[in-house]
């Protein structure tokens, strides 16, 4: 045998009896190698905010998923589920469900109640409507501005899902599409909207605080779950009080320009502008990130000036 060959072959046998020999001494009472940490477990508590047991939702990294597991748990078609508000039971626009949960929030289900049809005649340019969606193509009615066209046809409240619009069909539509659709609508014509209201508890006092009380608390100080529409969720911190007032800012101007409210879209807005030198590097990476939408370009120095504000602490 070649003397370079036979050199190889005893160096291999050597570090071969090193490893059994390395064993051996760790199976005869050495510490063994730490484990891998396990990923922690996320659990939250849910009911349906017109009255249920409680029922306890886990592994889930989007709205899609998170209204799967709440229909698993009570049995119903996700399709059922309009929106979910956190830590009230009630039709609370500022409590609704967004791209954020805290790691300690109990989530309300609020499913689809009473079919109405309602006649609305546009006298005005502006109805006085404000729209969001649940993320899953449920449209709804987020604000009603007081003393508008809409605000004088009781029948609609805040929190109707629109299904249809003058027999159009709507179900899967994002909001910035239904808000569009209601502003195209030719003034001085009578329009026609089929909504559906979130299904209401019976009872007449408040419920009792202990039927959605935590059993068991999930994390500490102020940290959330943060779903996003493409990717995994993550556990983060809650932006500062600074950010998080800019975030806000942002969602008015939604609103403004827009008519519509959507704190996900808002923060996904401000993020794509903080980090960003001037406002045409911020437009430029608004539209790569949400080119669909065509802002105005009034909205975009808007915004800029709000993450300005933000940079500085000045809000």
């Amino acid at each position: 045998m070649p003397l370079g060959l036979r050199a190889k072959r005893k160096a291999k046998a050597k570090d071969t009896c090193a490893l059994v020999k390395g064993e051996q001494a760790g199976a005869e009472g050495g510490p063994p190698p730490a484990p891998p940490p396990a990923p922690a477990r996320l659990v939250f508590y849910t009911q349906l905010a017109h009255g249920s047991a409680t029922g306890r939702v886990e592994n889930f990294a989007s709205i899609r998923e998170l209204y799967a597991k709440i229909a698993g748990v009570f049995e119903i078609s996700p399709s059922e589920i309009l929106y979910c508000t956190l830590n009230t039971p009630k039709v609370d626009m500022e409590k609704l469900l967004g791209s954020q949960i805290g790691l300690e929030d109990f989530i309300f289900a609020h499913v689809k109640g009473i079919k109405k049809e309602v006649n609305v005649y546009k006298s005005e340019d502006s109805l006085g409507l404000t729209i969001t969606d649940n993320g899953i193509g449920c449209a709804f009615i987020k604000r009603i501005k007081e003393g508008s066209i809409i605000d004088s046809v009781k029948t609609i409240c805040v929190g109707d899902h629109i299904e249809s619009i003058n027999g159009e069909n709507i179900v899967g539509w994002r909001h910035f599409d239904v808000a569009k659709k209601l502003k195209e609508l030719k003034k001085e014509e009578l329009f026609t909207m089929k909504l559906i209201e979130p299904k209401k508890a019976f009872e007449v006092e408040p419920r009792s605080k202990a039927r959605y009380t935590l059993t068991g608390k999930i994390g500490t100080g102020r940290g959330t779950l943060r779903l996003r529409s493409k990717g995994p969720a993550t556990v983060e911190e809650e932006p500062s009080e600074a950010n998080a007032k800019a975030i806000e800012k942002v969602d008015d101007l939604l609103e403004t320009y827009m008519g519509i409210r959507d704190i996900e879209l808002a923060t996904t807005i401000f993020e794509a502008g903080k980090d960003k030198g001037n406002p045409d590097e911020f437009a430029v990476e608004l539209d790569k990130t949400l080119g669909d939408f065509a802002f105005p370009d009034e909205f975009v120095f808007d915004v800029w000036g709000a993450v300005g504000d933000a940079k500085r602490g000045g809000l």
